[in-house]
């Protein structure tokens, strides 16, 4: 079964009024302020719903369920490692981002160490998020190319295009007002696919009771002492893994990442922005144990399979529901989709004019000039994340596990960087670069060579990086 002509209507109408929406709500922009942080006038609700739009992608859409129909729902324990994250950001990092006039996150190391470790952060943050959207990017392909039979390169391409057109004209105003749209409508559009389910199953909730309890389906808390200390590491849902390692991934994803920070500066003053933070986190628990118990649900009417977890969620969707609500579930996909694409060609864009282009290059320019340039780098990234999600087609691994590890390798380095600038007063220019370098590089060789969980990989460039950092500044004296 494929999609009809109503699920047709019902997407091509979605996206048709989403960029139109987007493009006219972002207002007029005259000055690449107004383009990239909305003029410092967007309400702190409006960012709170951005934010959380902003880092679920497809990914949590697809790859969550189908996670917690493999396993259980020991996922659940990153996200209280995230909202605590979020509370260090909002006392620790944004006060002191707050002192200064911040275009970007990155801005902050250029006043604290100089204009080279802004550079050498900009440029890490660029490629990571590259290669980490690129694959959020293809996973919306999944879905898509299922549901509508269609090429998956046409799927990317067509997701990339109506991101770009208001992203393009409405700037990270408009990205951020049909984030907060977006939410609604996928996280709404999953609860429809639940309570559809739970009509499906003979006794409803308590057949997914009786199913998913005999397989230990609704464990959310996992000590993972009794595998001895190896296995204590290589799993990544422990529960102080979880807690631990979501707590520094989320200080490294909000507190240094351009994506959410450009969002945070977009607010109008310091308790703004940290009210938007941390009623993100906990939106987000609620969010993700709504995947978590679609996941056990879609057990419950399985049972055991050999597919893949990221083609459980499709697969229902595909075989199971009827025409309408089939598009408006497609139509879910899209905007999880869109909310974490526009805000990469968003953010990507602002940390290469801001932190790169104009240092070198635009001195200069009037704000006229600026924003033009601007647009176009806007065009280049919306290109160039199309050609990443390429590039990904061909993995068999979880695509959540994928993005989460690419953006492992360089968070550990860029919030043990900014956590020396924030802790230690005494270390400078060098030996931070040095850091940076050593994080980064260790991160590289633990993913490629070791079994530690991914929850772990964030912490451990961080330790790596701090004590790199003052060790180098104890040499130097």
């Amino acid at each position: 079964m494929h999609a009809t002509t109503l699920d047709y209507i019902i997407i091509v109408s979605f996206l048709i009024g989403i960029a139109l929406f987007g493009a006219l709500s972002g207002g007029k922009q005259r000055t690449i302020n107004d383009y990239f942080l909305g003029s410092k006038q967007v309400p702190w609700w409006v960012v709170c719903f951005s934010i959380v739009a902003a880092e679920t992608s497809t990914l949590t859409f697809i790859s969550i369920p189908g996670l917690a129909y493999l396993t259980n729902m020991n996922f659940l324990q990153v996200t209280f490692g995230y909202l605590i994250g979020r509370i260090i950001v909002a006392t620790v990092f944004l006060p002191a981002y707050d002192k200064g006039e911040l275009k970007t996150a990155y801005t902050y190391l250029e006043e604290r160490f100089g204009g080279k470790t802004r550079s050498a952060a900009s440029v890490v943050f660029i490629l990571t998020r590259t290669a980490a959207d690129g694959v959020r990017l293809f996973a919306t392909a999944i879905p898509l190319y299922l549901i509508l039979d269609i090429d998956p390169a046409l799927a990317i391409i067509m997701i990339a295009i109506i991101a770009l057109v208001y992203t393009y004209t409405g700037g990270l105003k408009g990205v951020i007002k049909v984030d907060m749209v977006l939410m609604f409508l996928y996280l709404g559009s999953a609860l429809l696919a639940g309570i559809y389910l739970l009509n499906l199953l003979p006794n409803g909730w308590q057949t997914v009771v009786e199913s998913a309890s005999a397989e230990g389906k609704f464990s959310f808390i996992n000590l993972g002492f009794e595998n001895g200390f190896a296995g204590f590491f290589s799993d990544p849902y422990t529960l102080l893994g979880g807690v631990i390692g979501g707590a520094v991934l989320s200080m490294a994803s909000h507190g240094t990442d351009q994506l959410i920070v450009q969002r945070l500066l977009a607010t109008k003053n310091l308790k703004s922005a940290q009210k938007a933070i941390i009623g993100s986190g906990v939106i987000v628990i609620f969010q993700f144990a709504v995947f978590l118990l679609l996941g056990v649900m879609l057990y419950a009417y399985y049972g055991v399979t050999n597919m893949k977890s990221d083609e459980v969620f499709p697969k229902f969707i595909i075989e199971v529901l009827p025409s309408g609500i089939t598009g408006i579930i497609i139509a879910g996909l899209f905007a999880a989709a869109l909310s974490t694409l526009a805000g990469s060609m968003s953010s990507l864009s602002s940390s290469s004019m801001i932190d790169l282009y104009t240092p070198l290059f635009g001195k200069n320019l009037d704000e006229k000039k600026k924003l033009r340039i601007s647009r176009y780098i806007t065009i280049l990234w919306a290109a160039l994340l199309v050609l990443s999600a390429m590039i990904f087609k061909e993995s068999s691994r979880a695509v959540v596990e994928i993005a989460l590890s690419i953006a492992s390798i360089t968070y550990g380095g860029l919030l043990g960087t900014f956590l020396l600038g924030l802790l230690f007063k005494k270390v400078k220019l060098n030996e931070a670069l040095i850091g940076f370098a050593s994080g980064i590089f260790v991160m590289i060789f633990v993913i490629s060579f070791t079994g530690i969980g991914w929850t772990w990989y964030t912490l451990t460039g961080v330790i790596v990086t701090l004590s790199v950092g003052w060790i180098t500044t104890l040499l130097k004296k």
